[in-house]
């Protein structure tokens, strides 16, 4: 998962003006806060298929209510964390947790699938406040060594709680239903509220420049341009229409899919958002994203894989639920059960990538784990069929979270070794983003994959069976409308058994197809794992000081 934006310069201030005690707390109540909106993250995968049932959602509206969250997360981290500079990071701590605990209440309440996607995506507001301050008041209330042990807290707590979060959905559906696992969050939402006002100081560092509102805007629009399209493309189709859109426009082609001008759209304004930093830039005004930064190898290359492994671990959050609830019946708990050894492999992972770091080095460390995933993907792909339940996927989700916990561990120290330190808190932004950004396109980009194959797949099974040619394209449609939980209702109709035998089939080969498309994603991010290096080291005491106030 995200590690946010706006690391603010040492301050030895800090040391004298809040009790060693009263850190410790305050370290506390920020981890809090990155547990909850991490396990937000997850927590949907396992929930989806009672939310398909419950609100009768598509496949794309299935989709949206996963990615949106991150989407929102991934565009407005850097901004909200320079407002936290700006107006004091406990304060938008506060906020963000606000916005964010009466967004889960709109979820816990929604009525349709429509507004449980507008409620995540006010989720991901709150979140992206939240985060960015917690990382700042860490950074800012603790020095030397004392930070490095608060970070390793605070950075352990995001890939342990990444996992766990489908366990908590899980088991909170299974007894209570899936609308109790965004109503929890408003007596937690209240407790870290108050905690924060009672224990965590006030920390502002004033601006010696502006915020970027071009860069954020047109990458805010870019990416959300672009995701859109990568998961309405298998809805509406990728050139030909498939069916009418809101999206149409007047004198729009007829038969014409808006999906390409959506994706023509996503290019200008991510091409217009290089032109315009880099023009900032050069004119030494603020920018979102530093061109700078970009020319670093380390940088880029470690961001590049943090978005790779993004993808590989919300694309499997995504794909894996619904293919156990599908073919399986499994329910919230079963799958969250099912999904536990990767929780794992990640927390046993933690302590033994530090002292594995100091034998071969952290850019090593990090290719041993995406080795790890990659081998851990493909043993999902050879084993997942019709017959592959939880128990025979354990091992493999095991393996996998060892890798996930090897690599999230150490990426973020290789990614900014060779960043000048009074650049550290944008760069931490932009890797953050990038992670962001990759959740959500994992999921377009695997869910697409998915959806395409459930249909191709069903389609050739049911052509064996004795349905009409008319019948066959209905269970196809239906099935694909359902993300793959039409399968279930298939089982209980009479007279329908070689039809849900043909669409459970059908379901883990689509399944099994997303799986390696993920595993070559994951590929990817091995090969650019190679060329990481552990870069010169910074050390701290070379770190520039700037001023922080900080009110006790």
């Amino acid at each position: 998962m995200s590690v946010a934006a706006t690391v603010t310069a040492p301050s030895p201030a800090a040391d004298g003006t809040a009790s060693r005690r009263r850190r410790r707390l305050a370290l506390v109540v920020m981890s809090l806060g990155v547990s909850l909106i991490v396990v937000d993250a997850t927590i949907v995968g396992v929930l989806l298929p009672q939310i398909v049932e419950g609100l009768g959602a598509t496949t794309d509206q299935a989709e949206w209510t996963t990615s949106i969250y991150s989407l929102v997360f991934a565009a407005l981290l850097i901004p909200c964390g320079r407002a936290g500079d700006l107006a004091g990071r406990r304060r938008t701590f506060v906020l963000g947790t606000a916005i964010f605990t009466a967004a889960s209440l709109l979820a816990a309440a929604a009525g349709d699938a429509a507004l449980l996607i507008a409620a995540r995506a006010l989720q991901g507001l709150g979140a992206s406040l939240i985060m960015p301050a917690t990382l700042a008041t860490v950074n800012a209330i603790f020095t030397g060594r004392e930070r490095a042990v608060a970070f390793g807290i605070w950075g352990s707590l995001i890939g342990g709680m990444a996992a766990l979060g489908p366990l908590l959905g899980g088991a909170l559906a299974a007894s209570l239903g899936w609308r109790w696992a965004f109503a929890i969050n408003l007596p937690l939402g209240l407790a870290l509220i108050a905690g924060a006002l009672t224990l965590v100081p006030e920390t502002r560092q004033p601006a010696e420049r502006g915020v970027d509102a071009p860069g954020a805007a047109l990458a805010t629009l870019g990416l959300g341009a672009l995701v859109c399209g990568l998961i309405e493309g298998p809805y509406y189709g990728w050139w030909t229409a498939l069916r009418p859109s809101s999206l149409d426009l007047p004198g729009w082609p007829r038969g014409l899919s808006p999906v390409p001008l959506l994706l023509a759209l996503a290019a200008a304004l991510l091409v217009a958002l290089a032109v315009v930093e880099r023009t900032r830039s050069a004119a030494g005004r603020p920018v979102m994203l530093d061109p700078a930064l970009l020319r670093i190898a380390g940088f880029r290359r470690g961001n590049a894989v943090a978005a790779l492994i993004s993808v590989g671990e919300l694309g499997l959050l995504f794909v894996l639920p619904l293919f156990l609830a599908g073919v399986h019946g499994d329910d919230p708990l079963q799958i969250s059960l099912a999904v536990l050894p990767l929780a794992l492999g990640a927390f046993l992972a933690g302590p033994f990538a530090g002292r594995l770091t100091e034998r071969i080095g952290p850019h090593r460390v990090v290719r041993l784990g995406l080795a790890m995933e990659v081998g851990a993907v493909l043993g999902l792909g050879w084993t997942l069929d019709a017959a592959a339940g939880g128990r025979d996927l354990a091992p493999w989700m095991l393996l996998y979270g060892v890798g996930l916990g090897l690599a999230s561990a150490q990426l973020t120290s290789v990614c900014l070794a060779e960043v000048p330190p009074g650049r550290a808190g944008q760069a931490s932004g932009i890797q953050s983003t990038s992670r962001q950004v990759g959740a959500a396109l994992g999921i377009a980009i695997v869910g697409a994959v998915f959806a395409a194959g459930l249909g191709r797949e069903t389609a050739h099974r049911l052509a064996g069976t004795s349905l009409s040619p008319e019948r066959q394209a209905a269970v196809v449609q239906e099935l694909r409308d359902s993300a793959g939980t039409h399968a279930r209702e298939l089982e209980r109709t009479p007279g329908m058994r070689a039809a849900a035998q043909a669409a459970e089939h059908g379901l883990a080969a689509a399944a099994r197809q997303a799986v390696l498309a993920t595993a070559a994603v994951l590929a990817l991010g091995l090969a650019a794992g190679m060329r990481l290096r552990p870069g010169p080291s910074v050390p701290e005491e070379s770190a520039p000081m700037t001023t922080q106030k900080i009110e006790v």
